[in-house]
């Protein structure tokens, strides 16, 4: 409940003001003169102040309540306060609202004016301590990228900035952490984060990726083989933990790991021990182990294919990063990496940020690529992206929605992209009738319409 300082040396005043503070969910304190008020405001935390203007019989003035202002103002700068005035200290109300004071009424005043009053300045307050502290927070954030290794990674959103704030306080724990997300999202770009600004950072880091290994030769991969564990392994060869002793493991795609391999990680990571693949002698290591998948491994873990204690291990902390559909202040700021800062045309700008990027940062990098071989003009365009063909199968899906919601089908059969010249034909033949013309072609009217307007045909009924 917030708290409201009155001041003012008539006691019956300071009693109505309170009351009908108390009436309308305020707390109040009053104080009778400026001494008790400043008093009051060094020892307890108020919204706002509602002060008079004079405080000696017989005075008007007003300058007592300019000396009271700006000794509340010292001591909090930043505080609401509402003038109470006669028509003899409004010159006084004027030069003080110039100083900051929030607002002046006159005596006798109008409850529902005040309350309006205090209402709208409290919020205002708290709005502006709000995003004063958001921008505090905002500007130790961007301190702290300063300072960090971020590994190249691009970004723009808030979405993105939570995930790599997170990733720097986990960087300088040795907690196992686990990355989901998409794939294509980035999430080796976070494990290099993890890395780059933890403790190990000088000390080895070894990534695979799980997925892409074979199955029979996955856990010789991670665990290391003796010569003739299986066909092919002429000579004894070190697994990927011995090769990260000391530092960082880095395990994509974790959820492919099978059953087999998933006992011996368990182990690994409870005890520090395994045994290379045909061989009984166990090896010790020490390793911080970082891994990441797109699988939904609580789901795995029900239908067996996943174990519950190893995914507990693994998932001391989670880092989820988003798709970046779900983050598309990314999308003009990676775009002006993978071009090196092409222009882009307007068109082009609408197509990217329409676009879902269902393969995420690796498609959108793959369409920058293509962007910066194939544009040839002073701009890259959505065409060049490859982003062109969003407009066709749009128009093919408007060009279904009439048959889909059961209307009956055209009397002419339907055509691909109509032109300038079949469109004005199609509306001379139809009498100017939209419908009529969109239907020919198998388009909604707002499909139509926006080809109009492309074409610059005017869509006026002919005489």
């Amino acid at each position: 409940m917030d708290k409201i300082l009155i001041v003012d040396d008539n006691l019956d005043v300071c009693q109505a003001l309170a009351l009908m503070l108390e009436l309308n969910g305020y707390k109040s304190h009053f104080c009778l003169n400026p001494e008790a008020a400043l008093k009051a405001m060094t020892e307890q935390d108020f919204a706002l102040v509602i002060q008079d203007m004079n405080f000696t019989r017989d005075t008007t003035s007003g300058e007592e309540g300019r000396e009271l202002f700006h000794a509340l103002r010292a001591i909090r700068p930043d505080i609401p306060i509402i003038l109470l005035t006669a028509w003899t200290e409004l010159e006084m109300a004027v030069t003080l609202m110039k100083a900051g004071a929030a607002d002046y009424l006159g005596k006798p005043w109008d409850d529902h004016k005040l309350l309006t009053s205090i209402a709208n300045l409290i919020s205002l307050h708290k709005l502006t301590l709000d995003n004063r502290e958001l921008k505090r927070h905002q500007a130790e954030r961007q301190s702290v990228f300063r300072e960090a290794d971020l590994c190249g990674l691009v970004f723009g959103s808030a979405a993105m900035e939570r995930c790599v704030d997170l990733a720097l306080q986990l960087a300088k724990s040795d907690v196992s952490v686990l990355i989901t997300g998409p794939n294509g999202a980035g999430k080796d770009r976070l494990a290099d984060i993890l890395h780059a600004n933890s403790p190990l950072q000088n000390k080895p880091f070894i990534k695979v990726n799980v997925g892409a290994l074979p199955m029979e030769l996955m856990e010789a991969e991670l665990f290391g083989a003796e010569a003739g564990a299986f066909t092919g392994a002429t000579k004894a060869r070190i697994g990927r933990f011995e090769a990260a002793d000391g530092g960082t493991l880095f395990l994509d795609e974790i959820g492919n790991l099978p059953l087999s391999g998933q006992v011996k990680l368990l182990r690994v990571l409870q005890t520090g021990e395994f045994e290379r693949l045909g061989s009984h002698q166990t090896r010790k290591c020490k390793v911080r182990v970082i891994s990441a998948t797109n699988a939904d491994l609580r789901q795995d873990i029900i239908d067996g294919r996943f174990r519950e204690d190893l995914f507990y291990r693994l998932n001391v902390v989670e880092l989820n990063l988003p798709p970046l559909a779900a983050r598309k202040d990314d999308i003009l700021p990676l775009v002006d990496h993978f071009t090196g800062k092409r222009e882009l045309s307007d068109d082009a700008r609408r197509a990217l940020l329409a676009h879902d990027w269902p393969g995420n940062v690796r498609e959108l990098e793959n369409a920058c690529k293509r962007a910066s071989i194939l544009g040839r003009g002073e701009s890259l365009s959505a065409a060049d992206f490859g982003l062109g063909s969003l407009a066709a199968v749009a128009n093919s899906n408007e060009a279904l929605q009439p048959i889909a919601r059961g209307a009956s089908q055209s009397q002419e059969p339907l055509r691909g992209e109509p032109d300038r010249d079949e469109i004005e034909a199609a509306l001379a033949r139809h009498k100017g009738v939209i419908a009529k013309v969109a239907k020919s072609f198998g388009l909604s009217r707002q499909a139509l319409y926006r080809r109009m307007e492309k074409f610059g045909i005017d869509g006026k009924k002919p005489d």
